[in-house]
């Protein structure tokens, strides 16, 4: 065997194993942002219908309202 294609080789075999591992480090990144956003979703959600339901009081008693004469 040459030497360059025991060299090109090696650059294969290193340039694969850091592709690799930014491949993984990606993937778990997304996993960890998965979770929180579930998280998040889940602490958000008993907030986001309080508010809902506000907003529909509220529109409900101004369609009530009359204006005045």
């Amino acid at each position: 065997m040459s030497t360059w294609l025991v060299v090109w080789f090696i650059v294969a075999v290193v340039s694969t194993i850091a592709v690799l591992a930014f491949l993984i480090a990606l993937i778990r990144h997304l996993l960890v942002l998965g979770r929180t956003a579930r998280r998040m979703q889940d602490e958000l959600s008993p907030i986001v219908q309080e508010i809902s339901d506000q907003g529909m009081r509220a529109g409900d008693r101004a369609a009530k309202l009359t204006p005045p004469r």
